[in-house]
């Protein structure tokens, strides 16, 4: 598997976004938890630009890092898992194995997702 930017966009990140007191400007702060990207950070007025913008200096680090051919951590995946059985109907598996190549990192990539947008709702 090529590792270009979209490899490194559809790898399970997690970015922490936190609200910021008045003394610290107001607003919202987001940063990468991971070991080696804690310096791409975003700010912003609301949860969402935060968000928004922590990406966006994600991707601007990755094409300068691919460019360079730098070293581009990766999250820790010998974090401990646990399998489970889940129902999916047949037709939803299929279209998932049609688009991405590894089923699991998918669902987990959608659940990881789905939890930060519930996350910044509670903020």
């Amino acid at each position: 598997m090529k590792k270009d930017k979209q490899y490194y966009l559809n790898l399970p990140y997690e970015i922490t976004i936190r609200p910021l007191s008045d003394d610290e400007g107001g607003g919202y702060f987001a940063h990468y938890n991971h070991k080696g990207l804690q310096f791409i950070m975003g700010d912003g007025a609301t949860a969402e630009e935060a968000l928004q913008n922590v990406k966006n200096a994600f991707i601007c680090y990755l094409e300068v890092a691919l460019q360079n051919e730098d070293f581009i951590p990766e999250p820790n995946y010998k974090e401990k898992t646990k399998r489970i059985n889940i129902t999916l109907s047949e037709k939803l598996i299929n279209k998932i194995d049609k688009q991405f190549s590894n089923r699991s990192a998918f669902l987990s990539k959608a659940a990881t997702k789905m939890l930060n947008e519930a996350n910044l709702k509670t903020h």
